[in-house]
């Protein structure tokens, strides 16, 4: 069995919010209505649920329709096609002759056996979605057994491909599996389901009971000899019988209460014994959680500094008001996240890979475009107002005003009779603004909810922390642990939240300006303090997200190699994605310094770089648009660093467009139109590029002169270099942005690394302050 709570992303959300204030209760074992609103795509929802002859309650009901929606999804994200609703035509088959292999739960916890049962036994790997498309038959000369009889289900087939049938008469089920688990819709009547059947079964639920809760878990494994487990002081309410006699590893500690109230003593002299002893190791911090089968799934914890005992007591009480029978609060080691060896020292274990295989059905249409460009621009002399169809002055600077911006501006468009088909920005302020104008003019695009949730950085890690999944594999995997800051009592309770060393940086801010490595708390107040005094308006640095203010956030800073995942989404199906890899920063800032594309990851790196980009994207409502997403491959894997609703910037579409023959410009005009762009699936790359940044801070004597500016415009030309300018002038500062990249093709990473190296050497680019040979070391 599996534990699904990641060691480095299990976090508050954040202190004093959802797990102490009564608002966040354990899983209700299918007692409430299912989530509303989880599973956007365009998959159709006029398919038949319900099972001829046993209709279901409304509550039934909405679980079914959730389950199917999930099924969808989790198609969706596999790149699989939609289930085709074929019940108006019964099966009839052989009752009686077949292999009739049953589940009865979540599609996203079974998905990979259903897919895999589809192609040893097609037809027979039926999912069920209700137990109403289920039947208890008694069977004769068995007292006290059953036979299960299926009478509608989800069929699947090799190659992904799923039906929705009904079976007239119904087939009988050689094998039953059900998921038990307290947060399924269906867990209490499954379980019934199971029970006394004729048929193997694959679970029941007092095994799931046992398996679900941390601390019986834990107790039974230190019985076994050589079994460790996490250090963990545990206060248990009236523990099970399991949990009574034996005795337990030196780092498991249970504490027996006889009552929920006047336990401070004891609590507080069992844990200062507990944060002093040795069976913590070197751990800083420790976690307070709830465990106990209502609890299954919730993971809201407190973390504390373990110098801080008496912030811990004060939690173990809270939660102690909170525990029933058999319950227990546990105080435990918090593992530091998994950290990267550095470059040439010896791997700390051996190399993991898990390879996925998916079958893509597609039809690629060809259509043309052909389009008018119509552009809205707060400078009324800017120079693309001579080239386009039509232009519209107005101010967008002030983006806290978006929504009545998007009613004037949709105004203007009917005024002006402009029949649009799509609108689109590549301007990281301009964003929420497009969404809400589309929304206004009735125009594709992702939600402005979604737009507005990618925009915020710690809204966007401590949304997708929340989503726990399903489906699996949850998003909160890819998540980091951060905080918002808008005052200096922020940054004093974020210090205790977020892991240190952490990176401080603007929440709406690009570009990396203002980010930088803060190490302790007086360099996270320091740094805070700067920024708020720098940088308080679009003023002080344009262009860079000040126009929706400069509130900050800390997040745990990762170690791995950082990467950028640029993809085409329509309709919440990926149609490409392109990987490219960045060379190390000059901390403690994080302005980007080199970059590679192809990226130099394994295939099966690169693969899971690309499904957690989707998925986050996916996890956030961004169903339509071509998306930049910010990523480091970490020893746990791919870890989020931020989600740019937009065409990836700097020098992304010209390499793309020179190495893979695909044009995000416009793929980004097309999905805007609700046009499908033709674009291949598995991109096969013509080269490799490598290039380096030069800033103006580093390199004003080579930019500012004429001579060396025309010789790179030179080589340029002559296609020995790459050139792309991103800034038009000169303008050194406390807080830059890369000025231009030059960059190097060839054949391979290591011929292009050297050709790039050899030019930067002889331009005067690469300078002891700004070591080339550093910034490309992870090309080799």
């Amino acid at each position: 069995m599996l534990c699904l709570d990641p060691p480095s992303t299990d976090r508050d959300y954040p202190l004093g919010s959802k797990d102490l204030d009564g608002k966040e209760g354990p899983c209700k074992g299918g007692a409430a209505l299912p989530p509303t609103g989880c599973f956007p795509g365009p998959w159709r929802q006029d398919v038949s649920l319900d099972c001829k002859g046993f209709p279901e309650e409304a509550e039934a009901r909405a679980w079914t329709v959730y389950y199917y929606s999930l099924l969808q999804s989790c198609l969706q994200q596999a790149g699989l096609p939609e289930t085709q609703d074929r019940s108006q035509a019964p099966r009839t088959g052989c009752p009686g002759a077949e292999v009739t292999l049953c589940v009865l739960g979540s599609p996203s916890t079974f998905l990979s056996l259903l897919l895999e049962g589809g192609v040893q036994s097609p037809g027979n790997m039926l999912l069920c979605l209700s137990p109403a498309w289920l039947m208890k038959v008694a069977a004769s000369g068995q007292e006290g057994e059953a036979s299960l009889q299926v009478s509608k289900a989800v069929s699947f087939y090799p190659g992904g491909l799923t039906f929705l049938d009904d079976f007239v008469p119904p087939r009988h089920a050689t094998y039953f599996l059900a998921g038990l688990g307290p947060g399924s819709g269906h867990g209490r009547q499954a379980a019934e389901l199971a029970r006394n059947l004729t048929c193997p079964t694959g679970a029941s639920a007092e095994l799931a009971r046992l398996l679900e809760d941390r601390l019986l878990m834990r107790w039974c494994l230190s019985q076994q000899r050589d079994v460790a487990v996490p250090a963990t002081l545990a206060f248990t309410y009236r523990p099970p019988g399991l949990l009574r006699g034996g005795e337990a590893s030196p780092g498991l500690r249970l504490v027996e209460l006889s009552g929920k109230e006047g336990q401070e003593t004891l609590v507080k002299e069992e844990v200062e014994a507990f944060v002093h002893s040795e069976a913590l190791g070197d751990a800083s911090q420790v976690a307070v959680r709830l465990s106990g089968w209502r609890w299954r799934g919730q993971q809201a914890l407190r973390l504390h500094l373990r110098l801080e005992p008496s912030a811990v007591v004060n939690t173990v009480l809270t939660l102690l008001e909170k525990l029933e029978e058999e319950e227990s609060v546990l105080v435990e080691a918090m593992c530091p996240p998994a950290r990267l060896p550095l470059p040439g020292s010896p791997a700390p274990g051996p190399e993991l890979a898990v390879r996925v295989c998916a079958v893509v059905c597609r039809i690629q249409g060809d259509r043309p475009l052909l389009s008018k460009l119509h552009l809205v621009e707060s400078d009324p002399n800017h120079f693309a107002s001579q080239l386009v169809q039509t232009f519209i002055h107005f101010d967008v600077t002030e983006h806290r005003r978006d929504e009545e911006n998007a009613q004037l501006l949709a105004e203007l468009v009917r005024t002006r009779n402009l029949k649009l088909d799509g609108c689109f920005s590549f301007w990281d302020d301009c964003l929420v603004l497009t969404s809400l104008l589309c929304r206004e003019l009735g125009l594709p695009c992702s939600p402005p909810a979604a737009t507005c949730l990618a925009k915020q950085k710690s809204r966007t890690q401590r949304h997708l922390l929340r989503c726990q999944g399903p489906p699996w594999p949850a998003t909160s995997l890819h998540a980091v642990a951060c905080c918002p800051l808008e005052s200096e009592a922020d940054v004093e309770r974020a210090i205790h939240q977020v892991p240190l060393p952490g990176v401080m940086k603007l929440e709406f801010g690009s570009g990396a300006v203002g980010v930088q490595l803060v190490k302790d708390g007086p360099q996270c107040h320091e740094h805070f303090s700067r920024i708020l005094h720098d940088l308080q308006g679009e003023a002080d640095h344009p262009g860079i997200g000040l126009g929706w203010g400069n509130a900050m956030l800390l997040m745990e800073f990762i170690e791995g190699t950082e990467h950028d995942v640029d993809l085409v989404v329509f309709g919440g199906r990926l149609l490409a994605a392109f990987v490219s890899d960045n060379g190390p920063t000059r901390l403690p800032g994080f302005t980007e310094t080199a970059a590679c594309m192809p990226t130099g990851l394994a295939p099966e790196q690169e693969a899971q770089m690309v499904q957690a980009a989707f998925r986050c994207c996916l996890g956030c409502g961004l169903l339509d648009g071509v998306f930049n997403v910010e990523l480091k491959m970490t020893g746990a894997g791919p870890k989020l660093i931020e989600i740019n609703p937009r065409m990836g910037g700097f020098y992304l579409r010209d390499w793309i467009q020179e190495l893979y023959g695909v044009d995000l410009l416009l793929a980004s005009t097309m999905v805007a139109c609700g046009l499908q762009p033709a674009v291949p699936a598995h991109p096969r790359a013509r080269g490799y590029l490598v290039g380096i940044m030069c800033l103006v801070s580093q390199h004003i004597e080579l930019l500012s002169s004429p001579g060396s500016r025309e010789t790179m415009q030179a080589l340029h030309d002559k296609g020995l270099l790459r050139l792309n300018l991103l800034e038009e002038a000169l303008i050194p500062g406390q807080y830059e942005e890369p000025y231009c990249n030059v960059a190097c093709a060839g054949p391979s990473p290591a011929e292009a690394r050297l050709r790039l190296l050899g030019i930067c050497q002889g331009l005067g680019i690469d300078r002891p302050s700004y070591p080339v040979v550093h910034f490309l070391s992870h090309f080799k």
